[in-house]
């Protein structure tokens, strides 16, 4: 953002912005796309900006505005799930496919393989990126931080929300995440009109994974005077581990050092 600050100060703003005017109103106006090019433009004190009125309604906005985030260079996995539900959710409203000027009625399995198109994934693919957004925040954030794997997630994503919140007091608890056998068990146990159990929850996360190891755990208390506090836990590990890499050098030059 600052950087953005900078180059508007010297340079102004050389892409315009896109709005649309507000229903029900004379002279007001909605931004669709660039968002973050007008707020630098306020921070760098630039009182008024270039930009193009599209007299388009609310649904078409939507997808442009997901359209435009969808192909920034980082999305997390949780802001493309909910990007693909709007477009999905502006699409059925709208009644037309994406290029927002086809007269055919698409539908909503249409408009999933549209999205999908649009990003060079699959229509069930598109399904079960949407299906992450019936997760509660704290698993939807372990998927983000690459903790719970994107299928794990989808298994999950069935659970009801008791469920989904006594299974993320397991995980704090127990420091483990479920693997995907075990996420396919959770949904299988809550399928119809049943639900999973707390007592089911314990017994199927006590379980042993094939492949689980003894591990070495630290607690973030343990490590605080190490890190600073804004240390996400995927660069205290590789800040680790990268320690770790110079301490075994350094005793294999010792170890040759003594050897002469």
């Amino acid at each position: 953002m600052n950087e953005l600050i900078e180059s508007i100060q010297e340079n102004g703003i050389l892409s315009p912005l896109i709005i649309r005017p507000l229903e029900g109103t004379a002279d007001e106006y909605e931004v669709v796309s660039g968002h973050r090019r007008l707020h630098a433009a306020i921070k760098a004190g630039i009182e008024s900006v270039p930009a193009l009125i599209y007299p388009i309604g609310r649904d078409a906005a939507s997808v442009m505005v997901v359209d435009s985030n969808l192909h920034r260079e980082h999305i997390l996995p949780s802001e493309k799930a909910f990007a693909y539900k709007l477009k999905m959710e502006a699409l059925k409203h709208q009644g037309k496919r994406t290029d927002l000027t086809s007269s055919q009625v698409a539908t909503k399995y249409d408009a999933a393989a549209q999205i999908g198109a649009a990003c060079n994934e699959s229509r069930d693919q598109v399904f079960r990126y949407i299906r992450l957004t019936y997760l509660i925040p704290a698993l939807l954030n372990l998927l983000d931080e690459g903790r719970v794997a994107f299928s794990v997630g989808v298994e999950l994503s069935y659970l009801d929300k008791p469920a989904q919140e006594y299974l993320a007091e397991l995980i704090q608890r127990d420091e483990h995440t479920p693997s995907y056998s075990q996420a396919v068990r959770m949904h299988k146990c809550c399928m119809g009109l049943a639900t999973i159990t707390e007592e089911q929850l314990e017994s199927i996360m006590a379980e042993e994974k094939p492949n689980q190891k003894e591990q070495i755990k630290f607690r973030r208390e343990e490590l605080e005077r190490y890190f600073p506090g804004y240390c996400t836990d995927q660069k205290i590990k590789q800040d680790i581990l990268a320690g770790l890499e110079l301490l075994k050098r350094q005793r294999e030059r010792n170890r040759d050092r003594d050897a002469r």
